[in-house]
């Protein structure tokens, strides 16, 4: 079972990252001439997943930890036939 990593910053938010990624993958897919299963499979999660969050909820719980120049990483995955979450955060600077 797949999982997509998410990278936010102070200049882009989870969800900004999340439909940015999105649409990176559609249009991959688009161009793309033979089927790809793991592509379709990506593109129904982060859907799944932007149609359900609460991404105020998520922006609230990692920009307190970008302000402190920490790396925040959103892994996004299936549970339960729905779209889930695990944030980690980890000490570095993220990319700006």
């Amino acid at each position: 079972m797949g999982c997509i990593e998410l990278l936010p910053s102070l200049s882009h938010c989870i969800e900004t990252v999340a439909r940015e990624e999105f649409w990176s993958l559609v249009n991959k897919y688009m161009e793309s001439a033979q089927e790809d299963k793991e592509a379709e499979r990506n593109i129904e999660l982060l859907k799944a997943f932007l149609e359900s969050t609460d991404f105020k909820k998520l922006r609230r719980e990692s920009e307190g930890y970008l302000t402190q120049q920490r790396a925040v990483k959103f892994i996004v995955y299936w549970k339960e036939g729905e779209p889930s979450y695990k944030m980690v955060i980890t000490e570095g600077n993220p990319k700006f």
